[in-house]
């Protein structure tokens, strides 16, 4: 949920996404983001979703909603959202899969599947023990 503008301070959006309950992105403003777009509007209901502060807290969510436009986000860049239920505090970094770490370690600001092995069932467990 990063920006991918420059202009944007990554933190805001992060916050603003926890804070309301959504995942995101920007404006559209190439093919590249119009394929990311896709990918966010296709994501499953109940799919899992991760996202990283700045400062390297780590959420786990679930999306609960389809892709709408959510003009109140336009300051964070972050209006192309759906609602999330996220779990309110960060993961243990121990309890992070490995495969979600690695994907934040390669950095990037892109909406992503995680294609490590392992990492839906391991989010699952982790999902279902954090919500008991």
């Amino acid at each position: 949920m990063r920006s991918r503008r420059d202009d944007i301070d990554p933190a805001m959006s992060v916050q603003r996404a926890l804070a309301q309950g959504v995942c995101g992105m920007g404006e559209v403003t190439d093919p590249r983001a119009e394929r990311r777009l896709e990918r966010l509007a296709s994501a499953p209901l109940e799919a899992f979703v991760w996202t990283r502060t700045p400062d390297g807290e780590t959420y786990v969510g679930r999306l609960t909603g389809p892709l709408r436009y959510d003009a109140g986000g336009a300051e964070v860049d972050l209006v192309n959202v759906r609602d999330t239920d996220w779990i309110r505090e960060p993961v243990d970094p121990v309890l992070v899969p490995a495969g979600v770490a690695h994907t934040f370690a390669r950095g990037g600001r892109n909406f992503q599947r995680m294609h490590t092995e392992g990492v839906e069932p391991q989010t699952a467990a982790l999902w279902e023990r954090l919500t008991d």
